[in-house]
């Protein structure tokens, strides 16, 4: 099994120049690392966020090989339709690079309610979608009566050709239903080694259940990561970004959140691969842009050796 490593956007990335934006994308390809992804809110919080599908496409463009993917996506915040069509065109500008990771969010219950969601159907709304896209990604017409959504004759085409790959997120054993049921991976965050490989199991043993069989899954782990020269300072640097971002302690996350040099993340990260992940997805928190760039770097480059 091949093991692909990615890590998030760089910090300022898009106020970065055009040129600088390449450069940053070829430092990472350089360095081991193959592919880029990014996040998705509509309205996080204090009406933060980005949307995904947006900045992938553009993302796809600043480099030619580059893998791209969006880690998760708010897939029920959206019609599936028009989401099946922007993934279409997404395989066209950059066929066989591009992944996506379906959520059903619920860390701002706000987010999904302004967007005319009630919080407690996500979860159906999120299976419904996933089943018309997979009916919607063949090219074929399409009619569906759904408890969410109703098409008629809907057709998407080009078919896409080759499929774009969706991983499920999410920690719940619900999540892990989804993944058996119509994803080809589970994408895992904030878990242990041993919670990682006994989901695996639990994915395997309910696809079977479903008729899924030999299915060539592609699982990955995401966690963030902090990087500097001695561990202390690599904890500080972490925790300090992730306590901005989440508004929590970072004590709720530490057990989760690998730090110190580039090999002693590479060191914590292995035994996920070895678990069963073939995609390991890293935020690297470092002491600026330059030295996140370079961290991640070793940290692919120590993984694969």
């Amino acid at each position: 099994m091949t093991l692909r490593v990615g890590c998030a956007t760089p910090t300022d990335f898009w106020t970065a120049s055009f040129d600088d934006k390449q450069a940053m994308m070829r430092r990472l390809a350089d360095g081991g690392v193959d592919q880029v992804f990014i996040a998705d809110h509509v309205s996080f919080r204090d009406g933060s966020g980005t949307d995904g599908v947006v900045e992938i496409a553009a993302l796809s463009q600043t480099h030619p090989t580059m893998h791209v993917m969006i880690s998760v996506y708010l897939l029920a915040l959206r019609h599936p339709l028009p989401v099946a069509r922007q993934l279409a065109t997404l395989n066209t500008i950059a066929p066989g690079r591009i992944l996506l990771g379906v959520g059903v969010g619920g860390e701002d219950r706000h987010e999904i309610e302004v967007c005319g969601v009630d919080p407690k159907t996500r979860g159906r709304r999120t299976d419904e979608s996933l089943t018309l896209l997979r009916q919607l990604a063949t090219g074929a017409p399409v009619t569906s009566i759904g408890e969410f959504f109703q098409v008629d004759e809907a057709q998407i085409r080009p078919a896409i050709d080759p499929p774009i790959p969706i991983l499920i997120g999410g920690r719940s054993d619900a999540a892990l239903a989804r993944t058996a049921r119509i994803g080809d991976g589970w994408i895992a965050a904030w878990c242990s080694v041993r919670r990682f490989t006994e989901a695996l199991a639990m994915v395997d043993e309910m696809a079977a259940t479903a008729g899924r069989i030999d299915v060539p899954w592609v699982h990955g782990y995401q966690p963030w990561v902090g990087v500097a020269d001695t561990p202390a300072r690599a904890r500080e640097l972490v925790a300090a970004e992730m306590e901005a971002f989440y508004k929590v302690p970072f004590e709720a996350f530490e057990k989760y959140t690998p730090y110190g040099t580039a090999q002693d993340v590479a060191d914590a990260m292995r035994p996920y691969a070895e678990a069963g992940a073939s995609i390991i997805n890293m935020k690297v928190v470092a002491e600026d842009v330059a030295a996140s760039v370079e961290a991640a770097g070793d940290i692919a480059t120590a993984l694969k050796s």
